[in-house]
């Protein structure tokens, strides 16, 4: 068996040569079929692991760090705000573009050499901040925002890796604190805060975008105020707060036809300019974010009122002669006369017991219906975002009811008090105030009636009365040929009445030209302290002096034309 197996194997033909390869290459032999299930199978697991490394790469590099939340931010395209004019067409808020200055950390070599080169330019930079900033793992920091020109030059020249600059837009208010309260101001990132850059923001989100997304700039928007009005506004209550020595002071002109506000001020105010310091007290819009006890000038609401029932004519008397009692008020007059007063000199003594007899004559629900309808109870309705909510007792009495016929014991804005009085000498109509500018047809279509044209004739006339009567208190509010009426109100603070030296908030309420007022003036002054040689500071003595100066020096532009002689007003011929 084992012969016959050797000699097959001896006789077996041997195996032929593998062929040539032209290309000289040499050739392999076949795999077993067992060997290439082994190599696909470990192909495909190579593959499929880098396949699973593949995608965790793309994963991760899809996914946003740190520096993807800044490049987000930093890249987004940010919304060009729209110019605020003035009626005029004067720049009130423009877009200017500044440098800024960032670092990246991570391509910093030497931190602490950069940060003092940085700090030799910019030395209000605080050391240690500074180093942490440059030191750190970060991507990305702000160093310094809004560089001047000089700045920007000489850090440039110093050349340093991993600092680098981008042009920012930044807001900037041409006339600086003068229109402040109107105008208000936006953040570091360019958002409205305050005042009408607020209310464009609320406004008008969707039209700044749309602008931004197509490359081009917002149209400007148009403000009711006369910028030239408002600068002498604001000069006269700087002056005024100076003169006496005041804690704050505030004014307002409106259109009496159309309820533009064509100048307000708050004073103490701030620059927009400078957001970052603006707070305190100077942020507050005194004329319409923040409620007082507006006083005697509510002695015009309550004759109104009285003539508007028909329970009260200008014939009738009220005895003065003594306090009464109101309720468990005891009411008496601060200047009395001891006699009966005619319902004129109610008006022109600021008679708190006439005013008591003339809101007890037409009763309660009448007498809070009428300041109602007035809005001097409700909040008001404009484009400025903070407005103060007027405060009245939560139950009326007879009591109170006395008061707030005197102008006390309810709380109303500055602003509130001017619309309702132009309501009074405007023909008898309420329009709504507004900061855009708005024509007399507009303002009719919205106008409500809230008195009569007779009643509102004699409101002009008692006005006049007030300033050109010796018994009145507003003569000096009086300017020459512009035929101007007003009310005094010296409101003694809570807890002050009485006391020597008392706190005070006096306000003058005025109208001009009186027989057919196109402009109503109010000006408040807190806390006024008496001038040299005088015992009182009472609001004949600032506050109206005061709205006289913004009268004498706007009216002119206001468009109104000096007139002598009083034509037209032949009622205070019979007072």
């Amino acid at each position: 068996m084992r012969l016959k197996r050797l000699r097959t194997l001896l006789t077996r033909p041997a195996p032929l040569p593998p062929k040539a390869d032209p290309f000289g290459r040499r050739q392999c032999r076949a795999v077993p079929p067992m060997n290439r299930s082994r190599i696909v199978i470990a192909v495909g697991l190579f593959c499929g692991v880098y396949a699973v490394i593949g995608g965790k790469l793309v994963l991760w590099g899809g996914m946003p760090g740190a520096q993807d939340f800044y490049q987000s931010a930093y890249d987004e395209v940010v919304a060009p705000r729209p110019d605020l004019l003035d009626r005029n067409g004067e720049v009130l808020a423009t877009d200017i573009r500044t440098a800024s200055l960032f670092a990246e950390p991570r391509r910093i070599v030497d931190p602490e050499t950069t940060s003092a080169q940085l700090r030799a330019i910019l030395p209000e930079l605080e050391p240690r901040t500074l180093h942490n900033q440059l030191a750190s793992n970060a991507g990305f920091v702000w160093v310094k925002r809004e560089l001047t020109p000089r700045q920007q030059r000489e850090l440039r020249d110093l050349g340093l890796s991993g600092i680098g600059f981008k042009t920012e837009s930044k807001r900037f208010y041409p006339s600086g604190p003068t229109a402040a309260h109107v105008v208000g101001m936006t953040d570091g990132e360019g958002q409205g805060i305050a005042g009408m850059e607020k209310f464009i923001d609320a406004r008008n989100t969707a039209a700044l975008q749309t602008a931004a997304a197509g490359g081009s700039e917002p149209d400007p928007i148009r403000l009711s105020l006369d910028l030239r009005v408002q600068y002498i506004l604001r000069d006269e209550l700087s002056a005024a707060m100076r003169r006496y020595k005041a804690a704050a002071a505030g004014g307002v002109v409106l259109n009496a036809e159309t309820g533009e506000v064509v100048a307000l001020a708050s004073m103490p105010d701030f620059d927009p300019n400078a957001p970052a310091i603006a707070s305190g007290s100077g942020t507050t819009n005194r004329m319409a974010a923040a409620s007082a006890e507006m006083g005697s000038t509510f002695s015009a609401f309550t004759t109104a009122m009285a003539l508007e029932s028909g329970k009260v004519t200008m014939a009738d008397r009220f005895d003065a002669s003594e306090p009464i009692r109101m309720g468990s008020a005891i009411v008496s007059d601060d200047h009395g006369q001891r006699r009966a007063l005619s319902v004129p000199e109610v008006f022109l003594y600021s008679s708190a017991i006439g005013a008591a007899k003339e809101a007890e004559a037409v009763g309660i629900p009448y007498h809070q219906a009428f300041l109602t309808k007035l809005g001097l109870l409700t909040r008001m309705r404009t484009e400025l975002p903070d407005v103060a909510m007027p405060v009245q007792p939560a139950a009326w009495t007879a009591s109170n009811q006395a008061a707030i016929a005197a102008g006390r014991s309810v709380e109303t804005t500055p602003l509130q008090t001017a619309v309702a009085a132009a309501a009074l000498i405007n023909g008898g109509k309420l329009v709504p105030p507004t900061f855009l500018p708005r024509s007399r047809a507009a303002a009719d279509a919205m106008a409500v009636r809230v008195v009569s044209g007779k009643t509102s004739e004699t409101m002009r006339a008692l006005l006049r009365l007030n300033v050109v009567d010796a018994r009145g208190s507003g003569a000096s509010a009086d300017v020459p040929g512009f035929r101007v009426g007003g009310k005094t109100a010296t409101t003694h603070k809570a807890g002050e009445e009485g006391k020597e030296g008392a706190k005070t908030f006096n306000a003058f309420l005025a109208a001009f030209p009186a027989e057919d007022p196109r402009y109503v003036v109010l000006i408040t002054v807190d806390e006024p302290k008496p001038e040299e040689g005088k015992a009182v500071a009472t609001a004949s003595m600032n506050a109206a002096p005061t709205a006289g100066a913004v009268i004498r020096r706007s009216a002119a532009l206001l468009g109104v034309k000096p007139k002598f002689g009083d034509a037209g007003m032949s009622l205070l011929v019979s007072y």
